[in-house]
């Protein structure tokens, strides 16, 4: 197992912190701890598993940060989280069996049209939708953003998120630690299938895991005190500014 030198650990620590944070809040996790992984020198694909076996403790941090939210939820977490599960552990597969940019001209997309959901929540959209949520309308979009996450997952939050916002009459912070311990499980089964046949670069998981895990137990209490609609319209436009700088990537 390759080593990494003691300023990669400093790095990776560091960045750990702030992914884990920014991805409790806001879904955006992979935004620093990829390129971080890509910074010491790991191949894309290598830093694409390892990235989803350490977002594991951001889910872990999350959830040990959200338990007031979380109260009164169990139903649907249980419900959404075998469709999380199942999704992961698809999404695990399709990465480790297909090129690596399969997704790649889709992805804005999805970010952008979730991110404006999240910015304006249309009502009629939103009303329609919340009449189906004990049905399988919410399991369904569960299981697709969560083929998403085990592939690759950037910005994987802001879409179940949106998802969660749309078919819920949960606050925004309710329907953030649902978003997180969501994500969590579709970690969780990706992470397990890349740690017995993926390129996991297991020294480097440990320094970055840590940080997720403080990050992502501070990212709830942040939610929790502040204001709901300026949460949302920074997540929101965090999602838009991400998904433009994808589809330059994906599209020039």
């Amino acid at each position: 197992m390759a080593e990494v030198s003691i300023p990669e650990v400093v790095l990776l620590s560091v960045a750990g912190v702030g992914a884990g944070l920014i991805g409790s809040v806001a879904g955006l996790a992979s935004l620093i701890s990829y390129p971080a992984l890509l910074g010491i020198g790991l191949p894309p694909v290598t830093a694409n598993v390892t990235n989803t076996v350490a977002l594991v403790f951001s889910g872990v941090g999350s959830a040990l940060g959200s338990r007031v939210e979380l109260t009164g939820q169990a139903t649907r977490l249980r419900r959404l989280g075998v469709a999380a599960l199942l999704g992961g552990a698809l999404g695990a597969g399709l990465l480790l069996h297909t090129p690596p940019g399969a997704f790649a001209l889709a992805v804005p997309w999805l970010i952008g049209v979730a991110s404006v959901l999240i910015l304006v929540q249309p009502q009629r959209l939103v009303r329609r939708l919340r009449t189906a949520e004990a049905g399988a309308v919410p399991t369904a979009a569960t299981f697709l953003v969560a083929i998403y996450v085990g592939y690759f997952g950037a910005a994987a939050g802001v879409l179940l998120l949106a998802v969660l916002l749309a078919v819920t009459s949960e606050t925004l912070a309710r329907s953030n630690a649902l978003k997180n311990v969501t994500m969590c499980l579709a970690n969780a089964v990706a992470a397990v299938a890349f740690g017995f046949f993926g390129s996991v670069r297991w020294a480097a998981v440990l320094p970055l895991a840590l940080g997720f895990l403080l990050g992502g137990w501070l990212g709830p209490l942040v939610v929790r005190h502040a204001p709901a609609r300026a949460m949302r319209v920074a997540i929101g436009l965090a999602g838009l500014g991400l998904a433009g700088y994808l589809g330059v990537k994906a599209y020039r």
